[in-house]
């Protein structure tokens, strides 16, 4: 694992992490306990059908290396000795970063998914990828004092609104940002001094609600993200997110859903994202501020109740053919919605279920069910920190941590 204690004189050679090795059973028992939190030694020579010496062995090496600890049992009904319970150690961190067109966001996520800290950085116009990469390093390097102290970082990965290579952490293209072919991730990296990888940042949502989220346990399910960048989403199909040939899959916000709709960044026109967006909904509720998701909530509840929820109505009878459309070709058991997505059916929970009965196939739509996103505008970091974590939690071995981590406080 690289240090960062004194930057001047050691500074880290930048690396782009672009593929990640197959898992190893140290690594399984590493992402089970991050996936979960905390599990019994008891559980987690279940859940991984290894003998119970060879689990004990595994988790002795992962604390060895500072990525787990144990701690006293906490109840689990069993006969004889209680099992301890082993624990994601919170030291093992990474860094997440969210560009916007109103902001760039950097996070600090711990080993668990546990988003330690959020730093919204507003900006006066949309960021070019040089200036949000500069921002991002920015912050970061405000944060290194607290990061050089308290944490070991295995690497930062980039949540983009738009199309992205994750092979090679290419943004091919970001129509809100603006963006084309940006090589984020290598210039990330170099900016920083950390490992960098960049993925679609819906995907990435829909990846945090399937493992910590309102997808857990889930095989297959549709996510859909609202935000001020328009509407990305992920399809989770047999318990994996469907990527297509180039890794571009899920761009549920240009499902086509009015002939006469208004012309699209893509360049087409009647996209769900042009019929369905942030900015009307923030004109209703009298607020310029959609980064401030409580207070945007609050007033768009009280303001549309009182007009009758006709634009929120609209929105939503739009939102229900794009639903329609994912039902009947994916089938999925849930359908998570995220964002101002989110706060649409909130208001009106009763809509987009009746919307479906009447227009999607019977069988689909019989079995389909619509939540809100937990994790709240904590999905994006999570996820992208998720990129950061692959490389480690597929081999805790590797060179990305060349050294033991330090123990911290949950």
């Amino acid at each position: 694992m690289m240090s960062h204690s004194n930057p001047q004189d050691t500074a880290p050679q930048p690396t782009v992490e672009v593929g990640v090795p197959r898992q190893s059973n140290l690594g399984l028992i590493a992402s089970l306990v991050h996936h979960h939190g905390s599990l019994s030694r008891a559980q987690l020579t279940r859940r991984t059908g290894l003998n119970r010496s060879t689990v004990g062995t595994l988790i002795g090496q992962l604390v060895g290396l500072g990525l787990l600890y144990e701690s006293a049992p906490t109840g689990e009904a069993q006969v004889g000795r209680p099992s301890p319970e082993v624990r994601p150690n919170p030291s093992a961190a990474a860094l997440a970063v969210n560009p916007e067109i109103d902001a760039v966001t950097v996070g600090l996520v711990s080993l668990g998914g546990n988003v330690r800290k959020k730093i919204r950085f507003p900006t006066d116009r949309i960021p070019t990828a040089r200036e949000a990469v500069n921002i991002a390093a920015a912050v970061i390097a405000g944060m290194r004092s607290e990061l050089d102290s308290a944490y070991r970082i295995v690497g930062v990965g980039v949540a983009v609104p738009g199309l992205v290579n994750r092979s090679e952490g290419v943004v091919r293209h970001a129509p809100h940002l603006g963006w084309r072919d940006e090589p984020v991730a290598q210039m990330l990296a170099e900016a920083t001094g950390y490992s960098c990888r960049a993925a679609n940042d819906a995907s990435l949502g829909a990846e945090a609600e399937l493992i910590f989220g309102a997808g857990a346990g889930m095989q297959n399910l549709v996510y859909l993200n609202g935000g001020a960048s328009g509407i990305g989403g992920g399809v989770v199909v047999g318990g994996k997110l469907l990527a297509g040939a180039s890794g571009y899959a899920g761009e549920l916000g240009h499902t086509f859903v009015r002939s006469e709709g208004r012309a699209c960044h893509c360049g087409g026109s009647g996209c769900l994202e042009t019929e369905v967006s942030q900015g009307p909904l923030l004109t209703l509720a009298a607020t310029e501020n959609g980064g401030d998701a409580v207070q945007f909530e609050e007033e768009l509840r009280a303001r549309s109740s009182r007009n009758g929820n006709v634009e929120v109505l609209r929105q939503l009878e739009y939102l229900g053919i794009a639903l329609r459309n994912a039902v009947n070709i994916f089938n999925p058991e849930a359908i998570v919605l995220d964002g101002f997505l989110g706060i649409l059916h909130s208001i009106s929970p009763e809509t987009l279920p009746r919307l479906l009965r009447m227009q999607a196939l019977d069988g689909p739509a019989d079995q389909v069910h619509i939540y809100r996103a937990e994790l709240g505008s904590d999905s994006m970091m999570i996820g992208a920190a998720e990129l950061a974590f692959a490389p480690l939690l597929a081999d805790p071995t590797s060179s990305v941590i060349a050294t033991p981590l330090r123990f911290a406080s949950p």
